[in-house]
């Protein structure tokens, strides 16, 4: 869910939300990302992530991928603009608050996929793009020019992880997020939520030169301990922006709560089933 759920996709048109950013991060962090955790542990999983790994997140957001990967003994550098999301990256992965820890080699850079070049350190062997793309109109072409500047630092043959939503069908979520089109519909806002199609990943690969070597698909579950926590959890995803800027929060709430009222369970929690697809290719 971004784009840096991940980079906060804000609209490109109209006037940008008023938006408390380090709220909306501690949200993504303490709420949202961990819904992740299953194509994380997939992922890692199936490319044998480990000591002889050394990964490069993007947008590697609040960091929980990267503190995943390092769990396995992987040396990890993250990468995003959201300098909130990066500020609780550093709280998880680097105790003394610096950019770099020299012990474990872990790095967080705030800027872009060319930030994290260094001539003293070998190439990386896996890149990650975790945050699902195929739920914004122009999303692929932002990732597109993460991995142009990511991929040339990468070893040859190395593994480039591609992420998105599965077909609406198999994703709960989709008739929730259907709510940010509705209201933004007036603006006709760039940066609204469209269905995800078969193949995005296979598209964004393609365009990057990039071997495709497999793929798969995982179960991610949305849950929450209630309705407000769902509303805040999606909201920090950044996907409602633009029908926020549209109508206004106010409006934006009621309806998504209405939205999450056929999910909601008889002891107040909140449960929308989801399926993910990731797409593991291959630098030239």
């Amino acid at each position: 869910m971004t784009p840096t759920l991940v980079r906060q996709h804000l609209p490109h048109a109209g006037a940008a939300p008023r938006v408390d950013l380090r709220a909306r991060a501690r949200d993504w962090s303490e709420i949202q990302e961990r819904m992740l955790v299953p194509l994380f542990e997939a992922v890692y999983e199936r490319l044998d992530v480990g000591p002889a790994t050394r990964l490069l997140g993007l947008g590697c957001g609040s960091g929980l991928a990267l503190l995943m990967a390092a769990s396995r003994g992987a040396t990890i550098t993250g990468v995003d603009t959201s300098a909130d999301r990066l500020a609780l990256a550093r709280e998880r992965l680097l105790p003394d608050g610096r950019d770099t820890c020299a012990r474990t080699d872990t790095r967080i850079v705030d800027g872009s996929p060319a930030d994290t070049a260094r001539a003293d350190a070998p190439p990386y062997t896996v890149l990650t793009a975790f945050e699902p793309i195929g739920c914004l109109a122009g999303d692929a072409e932002g990732l597109g020019e993460l991995l142009a500047e990511a991929t040339p630092l990468a070893e040859r043959g190395a593994a480039v992880v591609l992420a998105g939503w599965g077909p609406p069908e198999r994703c709960t979520t989709a008739s929730v997020l259907r709510v940010a089109t509705k209201l933004a519909e007036p603006l006709r806002a760039a940066g609204a939520w469209r269905p995800a199609h078969r193949d995005d990943l296979e598209r964004v690969a393609q365009r990057a030169g990039l071997r495709p070597d497999g793929s798969g698909r995982v179960a991610c579950p949305f849950g929450y301990a209630d309705v407000d926590s769902a509303v805040r959890g999606l909201l920090s995803t950044g996907l409602f922006d633009p029908a926020i800027t549209a109508t206004d929060r106010a409006q934006v709430d009621k309806e998504l709560a209405e939205a999450l009222h056929p999910y909601q369970r008889q002891d107040g929690t909140v449960w929308m089933p989801n399926v993910f697809r990731y797409l593991i290719a291959r630098t030239p």
